[in-house]
């Protein structure tokens, strides 16, 4: 019925059909006649892919959000299958999620092969908890990021083993495009303080338009707080909202960021940190209506 029916469908959530790893296949080809589809923690490999990458391919092509998350056994074979619906010129697709699908590099080099051929529609791309990427598969995806066509504006790499030299790369791509990036999330990586101050180059970068910035649980110090502090107050005109949570913190260490919340000239409104007393901080400016909601889902 879903498969014949002409109505496209606002949302398809797999998850809602209790059914077998054949059902799931027999279902997704439904893919086909909708906008949003949700397939997240759904079992599905890379046979499903192949079906999702047709969908991606026919003409009309109607999806635009794709949530393939929590599909362990999806893999860099599944995202191989899955970028050849990508690249076709059909594909729309806005947003793609792959959180925790035991993505390694490999993965990384068929998407930025797909989003070379087609990379002015994706907006969002999710790559959170696979913690094979490394460096190297950031490296890769930079390739993407720098492309003059690319337009997408939120990338979450969420513990995906990244360190120092992942920040140089990504640095280096948002100086050649750095006009549309607002929403960046580089939390559980051992970034340390010495990848922040590689980030802070791109955030003082004037053509940057970065909002969101997350940060947590990235063995941060005093000195990230001084250079994340530093460079707001040399480009004050687009961070709104930056995480610091799970750093080990003190009240001192945050105090310059919290002098840029408070003051009305900078457009910082929301800290979050977790202070050395175990205390968790959201500081926000107290004359800026917040949908605190919405940042602690996103969190």
């Amino acid at each position: 019925m879903l498969q014949i029916s002409e109505e496209v469908l606002d949302v398809f959530d797999l998850s809602k059909y209790k059914t077998t790893a054949g059902g799931y296949l027999r279902l997704i080809p439904a893919v086909r006649n909708c906008k949003k589809a949700l397939f997240a923690d759904c079992r599905l490999t890379e046979t499903h892919c192949e079906v999702v990458a047709a969908a991606l391919k026919s003409n009309p092509s109607h999806l635009a959000q794709l949530d393939l998350s929590k599909n362990y056994d999806l893999k860099d074979s599944g995202v191989k299958r899955l970028s050849a619906g990508l690249r076709s010129s059909n594909c729309r697709l806005k947003t793609l999620r792959l959180e925790c699908c035991s993505l390694s590099e490999t993965s990384c080099a068929h998407l930025v092969s797909a989003l070379n051929f087609n990379p002015s529609y994706l907006r969002e791309l999710d790559l959170s908890d696979n913690c094979k990427l490394h460096d190297s598969g950031l490296e890769k995806l930079c390739c993407f990021l720098q492309s003059p066509f690319c337009r997408l504006e939120t990338l979450r790499l969420k513990d995906c083993s990244l360190s120092q030299a992942g920040c140089v790369f990504l640095v280096a791509s948002l100086k050649a495009n750095p006009s549309h990036l607002r929403e960046l999330d580089l939390g559980y990586n051992n970034l340390q303080d010495s990848g922040v101050k590689e980030l802070c180059a791109a955030l003082e970068n004037q053509h940057s338009r970065m909002e969101t910035l997350r940060l947590c649980w990235c063995s941060l110090s005093e000195i990230s707080c001084s250079s994340l502090a530093s460079a707001v107050e040399s480009n004050p005109s687009h961070l709104t909202e930056l995480d610091l949570s799970e750093n080990n913190l003190a009240d001192a260490d945050v105090k310059q960021l919290l002098k840029l919340v408070e003051s009305p000239n900078y457009k910082l409104e929301m800290l979050r940190s977790v202070l050395v007393s175990t205390a968790d901080v959201l500081y926000q400016r107290p004359d800026v209506k917040h949908n605190e909601a919405k940042w602690m889902s996103s969190i």
